[in-house]
Protein backbone atom coordinates (compact mmCIF):
# COMPACT_ATOMS: atom_id res chain seq x y z
CA UNK A 1 0.00 0.00 0.00
CA UNK A 2 1.24 3.52 -0.86
CA UNK A 3 0.27 7.02 0.59
CA UNK A 4 -0.42 10.22 -1.04
CA UNK A 5 -1.74 13.55 -0.08
CA UNK A 6 -2.38 17.06 -1.34
CA UNK A 7 -4.44 19.75 -2.22
CA UNK A 8 -7.12 20.35 -5.01
CA UNK A 9 -7.61 23.09 -6.80
CA UNK A 10 -10.50 24.26 -5.01
CA UNK A 11 -8.49 24.57 -1.44
CA UNK A 12 -9.83 20.82 0.30
CA UNK A 13 -6.61 19.20 1.26
CA UNK A 14 -6.54 14.93 0.83
CA UNK A 15 -4.87 12.11 2.36
CA UNK A 16 -5.23 8.57 0.74
CA UNK A 17 -4.23 5.35 0.32
CA UNK A 18 -3.63 3.36 -2.99
CA UNK A 19 -3.08 -0.25 -3.31
CA UNK A 20 -2.53 -2.78 -6.67
CA UNK A 21 -5.63 -4.90 -7.47
CA UNK A 22 -3.89 -6.32 -9.98
CA UNK A 23 -0.21 -6.15 -12.34
CA UNK A 24 -2.13 -2.68 -14.43
CA UNK A 25 -4.98 -1.61 -11.58
CA UNK A 26 -4.77 0.24 -8.15
CA UNK A 27 -7.53 1.00 -5.98
CA UNK A 28 -7.62 3.96 -4.34
CA UNK A 29 -9.44 5.56 -1.23
CA UNK A 30 -8.99 9.38 -0.19
CA UNK A 31 -10.39 11.45 3.10
CA UNK A 32 -10.85 15.46 2.24
CA UNK A 33 -10.72 18.08 4.60
CA UNK A 34 -10.92 22.07 4.63
CA UNK A 35 -9.76 23.77 7.36
CA UNK A 36 -9.10 20.65 9.44
CA UNK A 37 -12.43 19.63 9.05
CA UNK A 38 -13.58 16.01 7.71
CA UNK A 39 -15.83 16.76 4.82
CA UNK A 40 -16.36 13.71 2.88
CA UNK A 41 -14.37 10.45 1.45
CA UNK A 42 -14.12 9.09 -2.02
CA UNK A 43 -12.42 5.73 -3.43
CA UNK A 44 -12.15 4.89 -6.88
CA UNK A 45 -9.82 2.99 -9.42
CA UNK A 46 -7.54 3.16 -12.30
CA UNK A 47 -7.16 0.83 -14.91
CA UNK A 48 -4.47 0.39 -17.76
CA UNK A 49 -1.43 0.67 -15.86
CA UNK A 50 0.48 -1.94 -17.45
CA UNK A 51 4.06 -0.78 -18.38
CA UNK A 52 3.70 2.49 -16.27
CA UNK A 53 6.89 3.44 -14.18
CA UNK A 54 6.27 3.07 -10.69
CA UNK A 55 6.99 6.68 -10.18
CA UNK A 56 4.21 7.79 -12.50
CA UNK A 57 1.62 5.86 -10.42
CA UNK A 58 1.64 7.81 -8.02
CA UNK A 59 1.08 11.82 -9.99
CA UNK A 60 -2.21 9.35 -11.99
CA UNK A 61 -3.51 8.15 -8.68
CA UNK A 62 -3.66 12.56 -7.00
CA UNK A 63 -4.88 13.32 -10.53
CA UNK A 64 -8.01 10.90 -10.08
CA UNK A 65 -8.38 11.75 -6.46
CA UNK A 66 -8.55 15.83 -7.08
CA UNK A 67 -11.03 14.94 -10.33
CA UNK A 68 -13.04 12.63 -8.48
CA UNK A 69 -13.71 15.56 -5.84
CA UNK A 70 -13.89 18.88 -8.04
CA UNK A 71 -15.57 17.36 -11.10
CA UNK A 72 -19.03 18.38 -11.51
CA UNK A 73 -22.00 15.97 -10.60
Amino acid sequence: MAVVSGKTKNGFTYEGDYQHANPDRVTWTATYRLGGHFYGMRHGRIDELKGIPVTDIDEAVKDDIESTWVKPS
